[in-house]
C-alpha cells in the first residue's frame, strides 16, 4: 500500500488528500498533519467569513493578478483551473455564486460550508487526518521516507507534501515552520515578507479619519525618485488610527517590494471621474449655490463629512474665507490637492497581519508539472509554502487548489 503523509491542513493540503485519495482509493494510505485541532482555519476567515474561494477569470486575468513567479503557475492553472474549483465544489453539494470583480462566494456567504464539504469529502475518502505537528521530514539517499513529529512519532512515508502555508495570520497555524524544514533539506527560501497588508503612515491625520472608508477612489502608489507608479487603480479603501487599509491598499502593499528600505509615497484621487477642469467646475457651481458661505461650509455636497475638516486644514485656503473670494489660482491648488491627496508610507503592519505571505520555497527548486521538489524524490510542495503569491479576489485560494490538485495528482 502506497503511504502519502501531508504536513498541513489547509486549502492546498486538503485538495491534495482529496485528489491523492480519489486516484489511488483503497490502494493508498494518506494521513494529514495538521497542527490545529481541526483542519482548514484560515479558509473559516478567508472573504471575512464569506469564502472568496476563486475568481471566475479568464487566463489573462488570472496572471496579470500574480504580480511574482505566475509563469511557475502555467501548468497548475492549466490542470485546475478556476471553473474546476468551481465544479469541484459544486459538486459536494455547495452552490456557489459570481460577484462584483469575478469573486466567486458560496451561495450561503458562509466560510464554514466550504470548511464542511471539504471535511465531509476527505472523511468519505478515508484520509486519515491527525492533531500534530511536524519536526522533520526524514531522508535517505535524498529519498523521502517518512516524517517525524515533534511528539517522537514517526510516519513513515513513500511520498510527503510539505503545505504549511507562509507565516501570515499565525493564529490559524501559519508560523513559518515549512520553511526551516525545506532548508534542512537544502531548498532555498526566498526573503519571507508580508503581502496583502495594512500600510502605516507618518500622517497623523490618518487617525483622524479612522474609520472613514472612500469608495471610487484612485490610489496610485509611488517608489521614491521613480516617475511611473509601482501601482494605481480604482476601488474602495479605509483610513485607520495607523494608516490606511482595505482593497486597494492591500493589493498595493503586493507591488511594494523593500517597504522600509524604499520609500514610498500614496496619493489618493478623490475624485477620479472628473479632471482637473471638470472638478473646477464642479467646485465653481457648488460656490454659487453657497455664494455667501464660508469656504469650510461649502463642501458638504463635495466630500465625507468627516474628510472635510481635514482637507481644509491641508488646502492652505483660509476656512472663513467667503467663496466669492476665492480666486481661480486657489481653486487650482485645491482641485491639484483632491485629484492627488498625499501620504507618506512608513511600512507595513506586522506579517502576522498579513493575508497572505511573499516569498517562500523557490520555484527554481520545484517541477511545475508536479510540484514534486528537484532536489528530493518523493518530496511535494503546495500553496503558500512556496513563492508564489497574487492580489485579493480570490486568487490566492485558487493558487493553494491548483497547486495541491496538481501535488495529488503526483503524490
Amino acid at each position: 500500500m502506497k503511504r502519502i503523509v501531508i504536513i498541513g491542513g489547509g486549502a492546498a493540503g486538503i485538495m491534495a488528500a482529496l485528489k491523492a485519495a480519489s486516484r489511488y482509493g483503497k490502494e493508498a494510505e494518506i494521513t494529514v498533519v495538521e497542527k490545529n485541532e481541526k483542519i482548514l482555519r484560515k479558509v473559516m476567515i478567508t472573504g471575512k467569513g464569506r469564502c472568496n474561494l476563486t475568481n471566475n477569470c479568464d487566463n489573462e486575468s488570472l496572471f496579470s493578478n500574480i504580480p511574482r513567479n505566475p509563469r511557475f503557475l502555467y501548468s497548475a492553472f492549466s490542470k485546475f483551473t478556476p471553473k474546476d474549483t468551481m465544479e469541484f465544489f459544486e459538486d459536494l453539494g455547495v452552490e456557489l455564486k459570481i460577484e462584483r470583480g469575478n469573486r466567486v462566494f458560496p451561495v450561503s456567504d458562509r466560510a464554514v460550508d466550504i470548511v464542511d464539504a471539504l471535511f465531509n469529502a476527505s472523511k468519505k475518502a478515508k484520509v486519515k487526518i491527525i492533531c500534530g505537528s511536524a519536526l522533520k521530514i526524514l531522508t535517505e539517499d535524498s529519498k523521502v521516507y517518512g516524517v517525524l513529529l515533534k511528539n517522537e512519532e514517526t510516519l513513515l512515508a513513500d511520498s510527503v507534501l510539505l503545505a504549511t502555508g507562509g507565516a501570515s495570520y499565525s493564529l490559524t497555524g501559519s508560523t513559518g515552520d515549512g520553511y526551516s524544514i525545506a532548508e534542512e533539506l537544502g531548498h532555498t527560501v526566498t526573503q519571507i515578507k508580508p503581502s496583502l497588508i495594512p500600510l502605516e503612515c507618518h500622517e497623523g491625520i490618518c487617525s483622524r479619519l479612522s474609520g472613514l472608508s472612500l469608495k471610487n477612489v484612485k490610489l496610485s502608489v509611488f517608489e521614491e525618485g521613480k516617475k511611473k507608479a509601482v501601482f494605481s487603480e480604482l476601488g474602495e479603501m479605509l483610513f485607520t488610527h495607523f494608516g490606511i487599509s482595505g482593497p486597494l491598499v492591500l493589493s498595493a502593499s503586493a507591488y511594494m517590494t523593500g517597504l522600509g528600505e524604499k520609500q514610498y509615497k500614496a496619493y489618493i484621487d478623490l475624485k477620479p471621474a472628473l479632471s482637473l477642469e471638470q472638478l473646477d467646475e464642479r467646485i465653481l457651481r457648488d460656490f454659487k449655490e453657497n455664494i455667501n458661505k464660508d469656504f469650510s461650509n461649502s463642501l458638504d455636497k463635495l466630500l465625507p463629512k468627516s474628510l472635510i475638516p481635514v482637507v481644509i486644514s491641508l488646502s492652505g485656503i483660509n476656512p472663513y474665507e467667503k467663496v466669492n473670494k476665492i480666486d481661480k489660482e486657489s481653486r487650482k491648488r485645491f482641485c491639484e490637492f483632491l485629484k492627488a491627496f498625499p501620504l507618506n508610507i512608513t511600512s507595513s503592519r506586522p506579517i502576522e497581519e498579513a493575508i497572505i505571505t511573499r516569498g517562500g520555497i523557490s520555484v527554481k527548486e520545484i517541477n511545475p508539472a508536479t510540484m514534486e521538489s528537484k532536489i528530493i524524490e518523493g518530496l511535494f510542495f503546495a500553496g503558500e509554502v512556496i513563492d508564489v503569491d497574487a492580489l485579493t479576489g480570490g486568487f490566492n485560494l485558487q493558487i493553494a487548489f491548483s497547486t495541491g490538485a496538481v501535488a495529488g495528482e503526483n503524490l
